[in-house]
This record gives C-alpha cells, structure tokens and sequence, in this order.
C-alpha cells in the first residue's frame, strides 16, 4: 500500500469520486430553508473567509514569497463550503444514517480536495511519500564507511570501469542518512538537519573520489522533500545504475531554519544563510565524507526560492559553487517585494541588497569560469518571466549557462523531472562522466 500513486491511477481517482458523490449529498436537500439559506450563506461565508485568509498570507503574514496559486485558493474555497454545509445537512437529514452520512460526506469533500493540492504540487506521489516512511535503504550516519584508498581521474568514469570492484556496484542501491545535523560553526546559522544520498560506489574500496551536489528545498518546504516529491534517491539510484554505481554525492541542506521561515539565504538580520551554504555545509562535507574536493567538483541547485537562493550562492561565492542548477527560482531574493525584503534583512539599508542581489552583481562582475542551469515549467507565468530575466543577465555575465523551458507549472512534477533529465549535464560538468 505504501507504494500506491497519489498522482494517478485507481486511488486518486476513487477518492475524487467519493468527494464529489459527496459534495452533490451536501447540496441535494429539497427543502426550502436549505436551498434558500444554508446554501448561499456557505457560499458566502467560504468566499468571505477565503479572501481573509489571502490577504494575511499574502499582505501581513507572507510565510512564503510565492503567491497562492488560484487553484488552491479554490479548493481551500470549496472546503469551507463544505465544512459549513455539513451542520444543517445534518439537520436536513431523517434519520441517524443519514446524519452519519452527512459527516462522512464532508470528510469525503476534505480529502478529495486535499487530494487535488497533492496533484497540482506532486508534493506526495506515494502514500509511503504522504506518511515520510523511513526508506528501505536508510542507514545511520555511524554505518558510513570510513576512509579508504581512492580512485581518481577527470573524468572519472573510464577510470573507475577500469577498476574490478566497479562491476560489483552497478546494481545495488544507494544509501540515504536522514535526520543529520550540519552545525552551523561559522555562521551561527540554526539550521534544520539535512539529509544525505551515498551512491553504491561511496562503499566501494576502493572508492572513487564523487563530486558533490548541494541540493536545497523550497519554502515553505524541508529537505525531506526532494526524497519525496523530489523522486532524488530514484533519480540517483538509475543514474548510477547505468555508470558502474557512480552518482554525485548529494547533501540536502536547510537553507530557512524552519518551514515558514525565510532568511532569503542572505547574512543579514534573519540569520546567517549565506555562511552557512558557503563555509559551514562544505567544511563538514569535507571534514565528515571522502570526496573530491576540488571546486569544480561542487554544485549547487535548488527549486524556488532554493533556486534563487542557488543562484545567490554561484553569484556571491563563484570559488565555492562554480556551476550551479536554478529550478523555477525568481527574479531575486524576496520577502514579496522588495521593500519588504531590504527593510527586515537590512533595515532599510538598499545599498547592502544591491551588493548581494544576483542581478545586481551580474550587471557589474564577469563569470567567465561559472556554468549555470535554468529550467522552469511553461505554466509558471510568474517564474517563467523572472527565469528569463536572470537567465538572460547570467549570459550577458559571461555565464555558460542553458535556459530549459519545460511543460508544467510551479511543481515538483517540473522539479523532479528536471533533475532526472540534466543528469548527464551536470555528471558531465562535475567531471563524473565524458
């Protein structure tokens, strides 16, 4: 059952039946009162409290620097409706089934609409993704080898083949360590614990020396999410499977603090995000795991305001993150505009945005040894034009860069594919793979 889609097949559509049989139980009463009353007073009372709940998420609360999609607003709508309706429904109703069918009716609704936010994200494809069930291949951080002879060579790949224990790792899983903590040593930075991907060859000996990939979550959003709606350990565990168990080594780090928290990846009032990906994560990878060192062997990529935040590290620290992986990241670091941003991480200070903001660096510095990625789903109106913009200043920057534009929307089906389709781009790029 933990395997079951959420996305499609048989179950999603079961359920959304079940809602809609029970949304048409909800309004098919035929008494006056009902029809005259409860009825447009829930209508009423879910489109008043909707527009409330808009304006403080997106006005005073702003949790998040991206809008509501109207989608979810609808649905969000359409639930209200229906826990409103549920009460004189009941009251409608003759009889004890049929009260009891009223308040499961209800449930139905809520689930089928919980349902479609799933889809429009693909924030769970699985119901062992919606329960975070601990993978098959998850292992304690105590259970990583320790150092051992390496194998070296750019690129790696004809190297390691060359080598007896390779044919021994192609068809055996990676290993994920969840729940690790990355102090945040220089920084200060109290960041949530990041999750790591160990391909088969990392248990190799001996063992090739892996690039590394920072990958980083969205917001609202923690790093759990790219082993969920991400599909990561799928995408590496195929990716290696076709070269001899090799794949990067992949830390997912916590760039907010908090699920609806926001430093906009800056060292500022909000907490010292920038170090923190800068020095302290790539201090510890380094110091804790056997891998390349090297900078071109690094990568940085993320989705949304991960993506942004991505860009802000290729940009502000190029020897750390010389290539980097922009995934429906917007125009620049935000808080919802601008003068929300500047006033809470620099007290109004625009000087001190400017000379971090991404495109304001790559107006006046060249980047001529950075390779950058962006990708963004043809259906993300407002990511769709900022990608084009940032993208267009990273050329002009001297970037090597690619602009990819994919069918989708803002969503983990776009992110997720993404990945899995740039690959050998970025194994090419880590010096992995020819």
């Amino acid at each position: 059952m933990t395997e079951w889609s959420l996305l499609d097949g048989p179950l999603p559509w079961l359920i959304t039946v079940a809602g809609v049989g029970g949304g048409l139980w909800l309004v098919c009463v035929r008494r006056r009162w009902f029809v005259r009353r409860a009825v447009p007073t829930a209508i009423v009372v879910a489109v008043v409290v909707t527009g409330i709940v808009r304006v403080v998420v997106e006005r005073w609360w702003r949790p998040f620097p991206d809008s509501v999609p109207m989608a979810i607003c609808a649905y969000f709508a359409c639930g209200v409706c229906a826990v409103v309706l549920v009460v004189p429904r009941i009251v409608a109703s003759a009889g004890v089934a049929g009260r009891v069918i009223s308040g499961v009716a209800g449930v139905g609704v809520l689930l089928a609409l919980t349902l479609q936010a799933n889809v429009f994200f693909a924030q769970y494809p699985t119901i062992g993704d919606l329960l975070e069930l601990a993978p098959a291949n998850e292992i304690p951080f105590a259970d990583v080898p320790g150092p051992t002879t390496v194998v070296t060579g750019v690129p790696l790949e004809p190297v390691w083949r060359t080598v007896p224990t390779a044919a021994t790792v192609g068809a055996t899983p990676g290993r994920v360590v969840a729940d690790l903590p990355i102090p945040g040593a220089r920084s200060g930075f109290p960041a949530r614990s990041a999750q790591l991907y160990l391909p088969p060859a990392y248990f190799a000996s001996p063992r090739p020396l892996l690039p590394v990939l920072i990958l980083l979550p969205g917001q609202p959003g923690s790093p759990s999410d790219w082993f969920h709606g991400g599909r990561l350990t799928a995408t590496m565990d195929a990716f290696a499977a076709a070269h001899a168990g090799l794949a990067p080594v992949v830390v997912v780090a916590d760039e907010n603090g908090g699920s609806f928290d926001n430093p906009v990846c800056l060292d500022s009032r909000l907490g010292n995000a920038a170090t923190y990906l800068a020095v302290d994560v790539p201090d510890w990878v380094r110091t804790h795991l056997q891998v390349d060192p090297t900078p071109t062997s690094w990568a940085i990529a993320g989705i949304s305001s991960g993506g942004t935040c991505a860009l802000q590290m290729a940009t502000n620290y190029p020897q750390v993150y010389p290539t980097f992986f922009d995934m429906s990241g917007d125009l620049e670091p935000t808080l919802g505009d601008r003068s929300q941003t500047v006033d809470a991480a620099f007290g109004g200070d625009d000087a001190a945005f400017t000379r971090v903001n991404p495109v304001d660096l790559m107006r006046v510095r060249s980047y001529p040894e950075s390779n950058g990625l962006f990708v963004t789903g043809v259906e993300d109106s407002d990511g769709l034009a900022a990608q084009r913009s940032v993208c267009g200043a990273a050329t002009e920057a001297e970037m090597r860069t690619r602009c990819v534009e994919v069918s989708g929307g803002h969503d983990w089906s776009v992110w997720s594919s993404a990945l899995s389709d740039e690959m050998d781009w970025l194994a090419t790029r880590l010096g992995l793979i020819p």
